[in-house]
């Protein structure tokens, strides 16, 4: 089986973007949505989200360095967790995630190593 490293979406009526099927597996351990550090959204797997990037933040040296603490306000700030639908492969985003993103319905989602970009189509990349 071929490797899906990007795909293209339509969210729903209720914001919710369908994961392909070749990924669900993927985002068994659920879905952690952040903003990115540009005009898009960072989309995890909740098992790295737990393994790589809480670890990080927690582990990132002073709590009072304020370059640290910069880095945790961008990852937490807005973040959401979800199960991904079982039968669907769905997983909503929250309406201020896609705000944030300029996002109003057709996606695009590009890998990043372990974890996902999702830029709005319509974004000049």
């Amino acid at each position: 089986m071929a490797s899906v490293d990007y795909f293209e979406r339509k969210l729903d009526d209720k914001r919710r973007l369908t994961i392909p099927t070749e990924l669900r597996n993927e985002f068994a351990s659920g879905v952690v949505l952040t903003r990115g550090f540009g005009q898009y959204l960072h989309l995890y797997p909740k098992s790295v989200w737990d393994r790589e990037v809480e670890s990080a933040l927690s582990a990132s040296g002073n709590i009072l360095d304020e370059k640290v603490a910069d880095m945790n306000v961008q990852f937490r700030r807005g973040k959401t967790e979800a199960a991904l639908d079982q039968k669907q492969g769905r997983v909503m985003i929250e309406q201020h995630l896609l705000d944030y993103a300029k996002i109003d319905r057709a996606v695009v989602a590009v890998r990043a190593g372990a974890y996902w970009r999702i830029i709005s189509a319509e974004a000049d990349v």
